[in-house]
């Protein structure tokens, strides 16, 4: 489908849960206007902002509502307590409000089958929920570039192409790419270790870091990527085929249970 091409009909729920940043001696629920402005344009869903709330927002009651669920990158680093390491400033900084709303809302999502796109920190996310491990700077690992975001004031050299991600031929990735090569942005100093169990890669970068992952055997889009797809999303080819995708996979739920109502 065309990049400039519309669907027409009800648009879908997608939730993004937002980050916690404290100002002014008060804490904010915030969420970056990229990610939300993607999925309304690309995904052409309605975007919701879910606050992160933790243990205040029930999981299952919120994936009942939802169509599809996008979890964002961000500053914050999931806290290696939630991976079983101790926590040192070299994993700072930390964000606990957001760990404890989006960890249980991955769990649900998977059980109940809802559309689930993860990006950057969400990717990261994606593999702490389900048992695997991360690296707190990768830039300092022998043998990896550094993927941490070029210093520069203009945001299109920030985002720029910066290396190549190979993805598996044979999967969904692959597909939705059209391509068993792509080349991607890199902004992140935090990264996969161990791989959970459940997890697929997708796609790794040429010094072996994993930069896509799916969830394996999901019948849903189940889809982790560590670099930032959301960016002038309708520009790129590979980010607006990825977020069509998701938007489709989101539509597809919301007329099963739609129909399941009548």
């Amino acid at each position: 489908m065309s990049p400039n091409a519309h669907f027409s009909g009800p648009r879908p729920l997608i939730g993004l849960p937002a980050c916690v940043k404290p100002q002014g001696g008060q804490d904010y629920h915030t969420i970056g206007d990229k990610y939300v402005r993607a999925v309304a344009t690309a995904s052409e869903g309605i975007p919701l902002v879910v606050p992160a709330l933790g243990a205040l927002v029930d999981p299952r009651a919120l994936v009942e509502r939802l169509d599809g669920l996008v979890l964002t990158g961000s500053p914050s680093n999931v806290h290696p307590s939630r991976y079983g390491h101790a926590p040192t400033p070299e994993h700072e900084p930390h964000d606990e409000a957001r760990d404890a709303t989006t960890l249980p809302l991955i769990e649900a999502a998977l059980e109940a089958g809802l559309p689930l796109f993860a990006i950057c920190r969400g990717h990261q996310e994606l593999n702490v929920a389900l048992g695997g491990t991360l690296h707190a700077r990768v830039h300092e690992i022998e043998g990896r570039q550094d993927h941490r975001r070029p210093q520069h004031d203009e945001l299109d050299v920030q985002y720029g192409k910066r290396h190549a991600v190979k993805l598996d031929p044979s999967g969904r990735l692959a597909a939705i790419a059209g391509s068993d090569e792509i080349r991607v942005n890199s902004l992140h100093w935090q990264a996969i270790d161990g791989l959970a169990p459940g997890l697929s890669v997708e796609g790794r970068a040429p010094d072996g870091t994993i930069e896509a992952v799916s969830v394996t055997g999901a019948t849903a889009f189940t889809l982790g990527v560590q670099w930032h797809p959301e960016y002038k999303v309708l520009e790129d080819p590979v980010s607006t085929a990825i977020f069509r995708a998701f938007g489709a996979a989101a539509r597809e739920r919301m007329g099963r249970y739609a129909r399941a109502a009548e």
